[in-house]
C-alpha cells in the first residue's frame, strides 16, 4: 500500500513537470522511477515484485491496441510488418556490429549484441506513439510494425544467441530449455482457432446476459490467458495479448 502511494505521488510531481518542460509525460514515468528506486532515494524496496505489476500494465495495453486493428488491416500491414521491420534490424546491427568488433569482441558476440541493440522498448515507443497521436498517421504505423516485427523476433534471436554460445562451449548439454519453433506455431493456430470457434460464441452468449461486468471479466480472462499461453511456449506475454486484441477486433 506505502509502495503505491509512493509510485502515485512520485507520478503526480513529475509526469506534470515533464509535459510542462515539453519532455513528454513517458519520460515523466522513467524519472519517477529513477528517483523512488533503488539508483535514487530507494523508496522501492522490492523492484522485481514490481516489475511484474509492470508487465501486466504493458500487456493490457498491447490489448487495447490490437483492439483497434482488424485482422483485414493488419494482414495490409504484413510488408511493413515483415519488410520494414526486418529491414530495420539489419540495418541497425550492421551499423552496430562493427563497435564490436573495434572493441575486440568475437564475431558472435559482435553480432549478439548488435542485434539485441537493435530491439526498441515497445511499451515506451507505443507510449509516445500516443501521446503524440501518431498511430493512425504513416509514420505511427510504421513504426509500430517494426516493434511488431521486433516481438516476433525476439524469440528466434534467443536461439541465435544460444546456438553461437554453444560452439564456444561445446561440452554444455544441448537442452538449453526454449520451446519448439513447431510448437510455438501450435499455439499461435490454437489462439486463432480457439477465438473463432469458442470466444465469439461465448461473447455472444454473455452479450445477451443483462449483467455487463461479466463481459469485461471474460475479456480479461481472454487477454490474461492468451498471453500467460504464449508465455509458456517462449513467446512475449505482449504478443499474445496483441493476438488477443486483434481477435476481438472484429468480433
Amino acid at each position: 500500500m506505502i509502495q503505491g502511494i509512493l509510485f502515485l505521488l512520485a507520478a503526480l510531481v513529475f509526469v506534470p513537470l515533464a509535459v510542462r518542460l515539453g519532455l513528454g509525460s513517458i519520460l515523466g514515468y522513467l524519472v519517477a522511477g529513477v528517483v523512488i528506486g533503488p539508483v535514487g532515494f530507494a523508496l522501492v524496496s522490492d523492484p522485481t515484485a514490481i516489475l511484474h505489476a509492470s508487465e501486466l500494465g504493458v500487456v493490457l495495453m498491447l490489448f487495447v491496441i490490437g483492439l483497434e486493428l482488424e485482422p483485414q488491416r493488419l494482414w495490409a500491414m504484413r510488408a511493413a510488418v515483415f519488410g520494414g521491420g526486418a529491414l530495420q534490424m539489419a540495418v541497425c546491427a550492421a551499423l552496430l556490429m562493427p563497435v564490436g568488433l573495434l572493441l575486440g569482441w568475437s564475431w558472435q558476440a559482435s553480432l549478439v549484441a548488435a542485434l539485441a541493440l537493435a530491439l526498441s522498448s515497445t511499451a515506451i515507443v507505443v507510449g509516445i506513439l500516443q501521446e503524440r497521436h501518431l498511430m493512425d498517421v504513416p509514420v505511427g504505423r510504421n513504426g509500430f510494425s517494426m516493434l511488431l516485427f521486433q516481438d516476433i523476433a525476439a524469440i528466434p534471436l534467443l536461439a541465435l544467441a544460444a546456438a553461437l554460445g554453444s560452439q564456444n562451449a561445446p561440452s554444455v548439454s544441448s537442452g538449453h530449455g526454449h520451446s519448439s519453433p513447431l510448437l510455438q506455431i501450435g499455439a499461435v493456430l490454437a489462439v486463432v482457432l480457439a477465438g473463432r470457434y469458442v470466444a465469439y460464441p461465448a461473447m455472444r452468449f454473455i452479450a445477451r446476459l443483462p449483467v455487463r461486468e461479466l463481459f469485461t471479466g471474460f475479456a480479461l480472462l481472454l487477454v490474461l490467458g492468451v498471453a500467460a499461453l504464449m508465455e509458456s511456449v517462449g513467446l512475449s506475454m505482449g504478443l499474445g495479448a496483441f493476438l488477443a486484441g486483434v481477435l476481438l477486433a472484429s468480433s
